[in-house]
């Protein structure tokens, strides 16, 4: 059986499976009876990050929470994206458009990285709920781990020398992205994309100067910083992605 999916999707951090019993958050009740206004009976898909998707049922109901239990499998969980999305904090209402298309486009881990340029401040635990919003909305079943910001140095100091790192350079020499990327070879990636403005100078020749760092560009067009991250998703996701 496939789940009807207009149905209401939640992500939960209880186990799932037939027969599991769980409440949701306060907040989740309240949604699910005030909102929706669910009675005992009604189903909804569940999903957790690691047991895939599952109907649940509202299985007991009172003037504050509800109570769910698991019924029924509907999509096996999916290998978890290994695609780290390193990004400078912008203002509050654009990053928490930049976290949602993330989470969308296949990013799986989230990286906060301060630079000379950052204005925006991290607020982890808004990052989280937009990103639980995101994979709800779009049937999505894992939600990206979010780390904790660091500064770029210590990144690069830290970096994994295996997963090569795309970054989004302004100052590139050509305004095409794939000849760069069509010359990585390795299958562990991530991206990084600047502030609002831009990389300094120092940040790009220290970029610029690491063997498992690529720079491309993103085009003849000057973009905003949000905008540069989708479209940097998008591109590197279709020439040497998932897509």
């Amino acid at each position: 059986m496939r789940a009807n999916y207009k149905m209401q999707r939640l992500f939960v951090p209880d186990d799932l499976s037939a027969g599991a019993e769980f409440e949701p958050t306060p907040q989740q009740s309240h949604y699910l009876m005030h909102v929706l206004r669910l009675s005992e009976g009604a189903e909804i898909l569940v999903f957790n990050g690691r047991d895939g998707e599952w109907t649940a049922a509202l299985t007991a109901k009172s003037k504050k929470a509800v109570r769910l239990t698991g019924r029924e499998l509907q999509r096996p969980q999916p290998p978890l994206p290994d695609l780290v999305y390193c990004f400078a904090p912008l203002k509050v209402g654009r990053l928490d458009y930049l976290v949602q298309k993330a989470v969308e486009m296949g990013a799986g881990i989230l990286q906060p990285v301060m630079t000379q340029h950052t204005q925006g401040k991290i607020t982890a635990e808004r990052m989280q709920a937009n990103a639980v919003e995101a994979a709800e909305q779009c049937g999505i079943l894992a939600v990206p781990e979010v780390r904790e910001a660091q500064k770029l140095e210590r990144l690069l100091g830290d970096w994994d020398k295996e997963r090569r790192l795309v970054f989004c350079d302004e100052d590139a020499s050509t305004n095409n992205p794939l000849p760069a990327l069509q010359k990585i070879s390795e299958k562990k990636l991530a991206l990084l994309v600047g502030p609002e403005g831009g990389f300094s100078d120092d940040e790009r020749r220290l970029l610029r100067a690491l063997p498992f760092v690529t720079a491309i560009p993103l085009g003849p067009r000057i973009l905003r910083a949000d905008t540069a991250a989708v479209a940097a998703l998008a591109v590197m996701q279709a020439a040497i992605g998932d897509w």
